[in-house]
């Protein structure tokens, strides 16, 4: 099975639905995947949860289908919305001096892929 990790670090709507869209896209394939959101990302979690955002459905599918492997915990302080992954539910990522360790996945098999 095909293992990818998709890192996300651009806090650009634009930039953040492709990568649901490839999220889904290869889950469907069959595909061991996940996404990591990082740096500037971080920042769209606010507006991800709003109902009238136009990503809103995307990311709730994201989220159903356990997509999201986690938030770095790190920049989700920094940008002001460690308190909502939390309540939400989404893993903080740390285990790099508070950030995710992209090397533990690589040695787990998976792909990374950053947008």
């Amino acid at each position: 099975m095909k293992k990818v990790m998709l890192v996300v670090f651009n806090g650009e709507e634009m930039c953040f639905i492709h990568v649901l869209l490839n999220a889904l896209d290869m889950l469907e394939r069959s595909y061991d995947v996940g996404i990591i959101m990082e740096g500037a990302s971080t920042k769209l979690l606010t507006s991800l949860e709003k109902k009238e955002h136009f990503l809103h459905n995307l990311w709730e599918k994201a989220k159903e289908k356990g997509l999201i492997e986690g938030v770095c915990k790190a920049c989700s302080n920094k940008m002001g919305t460690m308190k909502v992954a939390e309540e939400i539910g989404l893993n903080l990522l740390g285990d790099m001096s508070g950030h995710p360790s992209l090397a533990r996945f690589m040695e787990e098999g998976y792909e990374i892929i950053t947008f």
